[in-house]
C-alpha cells in the first residue's frame, strides 16, 4: 500500500509504468517496421507500396520508412511524444485502408480482423499518447518539470 501511494503521489497520480509499456510497445514495432521497409525493399518497402498501389512508391516507402523510425525513436524516449504520434496515427489509418478494407471485401470481417491486429493495435497505442502523452518516465515530464522549476525560481 505504501509504494502505491508513493507511486500515486510522486508522480500526481500517473502511474508511469503503463505510458512506458505503452511508449515501448509503439516505438518498438514503428522503428522495426520502419527499418524494414529499407531491408527488405522488394517485400515490405518500394515492392510492397507499388503492390499495394500507393502512389509514387520509390519515394513513398523510403519516406514513411524515415518517419516510422523517426517517430519511433521519439516515442521511445518520450520526445516530443504527442507530436511524433500524429504522423504514425496517419501512417495506421493510411494502412488500415490501403491493405486492410480490401481483405475486409474479399475475405470478410475475420479475415481482415486477424491481419489487422497490429495495425489496430499501433493505431490505439499511438492515439492513446497523442491524447495522454508520454507519462512521467520520459524527456517531456523532464523538460516540462525543468521548465516549470525555472519559472518558480524566478518569480519572487
Amino acid at each position: 500500500m505504501k509504494f502505491r501511494r508513493f507511486v500515486h503521489t510522486r508522480w500526481e497520480g500517473k502511474p508511469p509504468l503503463p505510458y512506458f509499456l505503452v511508449r515501448l510497445m509503439v516505438g518498438c514495432v514503428f522503428l522495426s517496421e520502419g527499418m524494414q521497409k529499407f531491408l527488405f525493399v522488394d517485400e515490405l518497402g518500394v515492392g510492397r507500396f507499388m503492390r499495394i498501389g500507393i502512389p509514387a512508391p520509390e519515394l513513398m516507402a523510403p519516406f514513411v520508412g524515415v518517419v516510422e523510425i523517426l517517430c519511433g525513436v521519439l516515442v521511445l524516449v518520450g520526445l516530443f511524444t504527442q507530436l511524433a504520434a500524429i504522423p504514425l496515427i496517419i501512417d495506421m489509418l493510411v494502412a488500415i485502408s490501403t491493405t486492410k478494407i480490401p481483405i475486409l471485401m474479399e475475405k470478410g470481417f475475420w479475415a481482415m480482423a486477424h491481419e489487422a491486429r497490429t495495425d489496430w493495435s499501433m493505431l490505439l497505442g499511438s492515439t492513446l499518447l497523442l491524447i495522454a502523452g508520454a507519462g512521467p518516465w520520459s524527456f517531456d515530464a523532464f523538460i516540462s518539470q525543468r521548465g516549470g522549476q525555472s519559472t518558480q525560481e524566478t518569480q519572487p
